[in-house]
This record gives C-alpha cells, structure tokens and sequence, in this order.
C-alpha cells in the first residue's frame, strides 16, 4: 500500500482487544482502522457512512460469529459490496471453503505476519478500487449513451422525435397492441401550403414555423404514452396506444384547433391568413394478419381526403378487424 491523500477505511472485528491492536499497528501508516469488538457492532459500522473500504473478519467470536455476520453482509444491498477477508485461527480447506462460499475475499490466519498482512489488505483494496473506477467509467458510458441514443432519437430543427424513433415506437406498440387486443391509433398531420409559406416569408420563417407547430402537437396530447414525431418535411405523426376510433378524433380536432390558435401568419394561404393543418387518423385493434404500416397508411389516406375537402379539417378511419 502506498500513502495518499485519501486513507482507506478498514474496518477490524474481533472479540480479542489485542488482536486489533495487532492489526492496528500493522495498518495505521496507510488505513484508518476501525474495531469492533463484536459481530452486532461490525454490522451498524458497517451500514453507517462513510462505510468502511474493506473487513478484517474474525471466525470465532462469541454470540454472533464470522459466518453469520458475513451472511447479514451479503443479504444487505448496501452492505454485500464491501470485500471481507477472514480472519481465523482455523485451518483447513473446509473452513476456508465455507468463507469463500458466503463471499469471503480472501483469508488471513492468526498469528499475523505482518507484511503478509500488509500485502494482501493492499491487494483487496486495490482490486476494490479498480472496481469503483471501472463503475464509474460504465455508468460516464452508459450516460454518454443514453444521450447519444436520444440526439439519434431526435430531430434536429424541431426537438421532437424523428422518423426513425417513430418507426421503433410504432412497432413495439403495435405488437403490445396486438398481445392486449387493445386500440391504436395514428394521427398525421400536414402544414397547409407549406410551400406557398416558405416562399413568401423565407426558410428561416418556415422553420420557425415548423418548430412552433411541433411545440404544440405535443402539449395537446396528454398521455406519456403518446408520442409525437415530425414525419418529414412539414408532415406531423402521433402514435396513440390504447386510443380508441373517439378519442382520435378528438385528438385530431384537438390538434387542427390547436394549430390555429399559434395565429402564425400566412396570408397566401388559400384556406385562412394564418397557418393551418390538416389531418387524417386512423385506429385499429392490430390483428397478425396486419401490418404497423398498413395503419399508417390508411391515415395517410385520410389526410389526403382531408385536402381534397379543403384542407384545415380532420377525416378518419376506423379499421375493421380480418374475420
């Protein structure tokens, strides 16, 4: 063991007063060392903060001995983590056998040596702390990510999921659908003349436009289970589990009213002066002869009829089930 400005924590047990001294004398350069004279004390050091870094185990102690205090350890989600080396007068390759098998780390025979001491308390510490750093390298990865999934998840002129995270989302639905014979629901959406917009006020207003339009969407479906996605150009998606042919259709008002209410000026629009959308729905009770996209599709057909009929009107479709 090498000094540091952090001085681990070992925390002794053993009913034996100069045992511990022992070990104190053998670790204090480097360790902050911590008796316990006792197996119920070990467990309350040992489940306080800051807990210790490891445990020097004796065997053979009265009332609570060191298998049972090892098994009180183990059964602890806070406590199981810590490295416990045995500590025993024992020997023989069953008693080590039995440590090794309740989590014991490694086992130290009395009467100490102690560099040998010294040695292997070093390794278990440097084994715990490699441990540590390799946790918190995997939780900085996981958390890098995480965030990579969700910018990959994401569209970047708007912040709302993309296509690619609809089409996961959509799936997984589908097929929790289909298992609960529960309805689904699609909504697409589509800015009315968005073209006309974006050539009589600019791109850089066309994109405000859209990001606008898709901070609304959202805001209008109250569900977590909902999710919105921006579908490609100026086309809008919502996915809407368990939601039946009604309340898609009040949801596709919900989001026609919604939009208009943004007031965003559009004064060659051919069906009001400010920006519009219209917007077919469909809902289904998935069955295995159907497809995900066969929904999509069928709402998409329904915004289509939505323009034929002038735009800035909802139409649907309730999908029969295959008999």
């Amino acid at each position: 063991m090498s000094p540091s400005s952090h001085k681990p924590s070992i925390l002794v047990v053993d009913d034996t007063p100069d045992n511990i001294d022992v070990l104190k004398d053998a670790l204090k350069r480097d360790c902050i060392v911590r008796p316990a004279l006792d197996g119920a004390t070990a467990l309350k050091i040992a489940s306080a903060d800051p807990k210790p870094d490891l445990i020097l185990l004796d065997i053979m102690m009265p009332k609570m001995d060191g298998y049972e205090v090892m098994r009180r350890l183990q059964a602890d989600e806070d406590t199981r983590q810590i490295p416990v080396i045995f500590v025993t007068a024992i020997s023989g390759i069953e008693s080590e056998l039995k440590g090794f098998k309740l989590g014991a780390v490694d086992y130290i025979t009395k009467p100490f040596n102690p560099v040998i001491v010294r040695a292997r308390v070093g390794t278990h510490l440097e084994l715990r702390e490699a441990r540590r750093k390799l946790e918190t390298q995997n939780r900085e990865l996981q958390a890098k990510s995480d965030l990579l999934e969700e910018i990959v998840n994401l569209d970047s002129l708007t912040g709302i999921s993309n296509r690619r995270h609809f089409d996961q989302v959509l799936e997984a639905e589908w097929c929790r659908a289909m298992r609960n014979n529960a309805p689904l629901s699609i909504l697409v959406a589509d800015i009315d003349y968005f073209k006309k917009f974006n050539d009589r006020y600019g791109h850089v207003e066309g994109d405000k436009c859209l990001r606008s339009v898709a901070q609304c969407l959202p805001s209008l479906l109250q569900r977590p289970t909902d999710l919105v996605a921006r579908y490609g150009g100026e086309e809008f998606v919502a996915i809407l589990p368990e939601t039946d042919m009604k309340g898609a259709a009040q949801l596709a008002e919900n989001w026609r009213a919604g939009v208009a209410q943004l007031r965003i000026p559009h004064d060659v629009s051919s069906v009001a002066d400010h920006v519009t959308i219209s917007v077919g729905y469909a809902s289904i009770t998935p069955a295995r002869e159907q497809s995900s996209y066969f929904l999509v599709g069928v709402a998409d057909e329904m915004l289509y009829q939505s323009k034929e009929k002038g735009r800035n009107l909802v139409c649907g479709k309730e999908i029969q089930p295959f008999i």
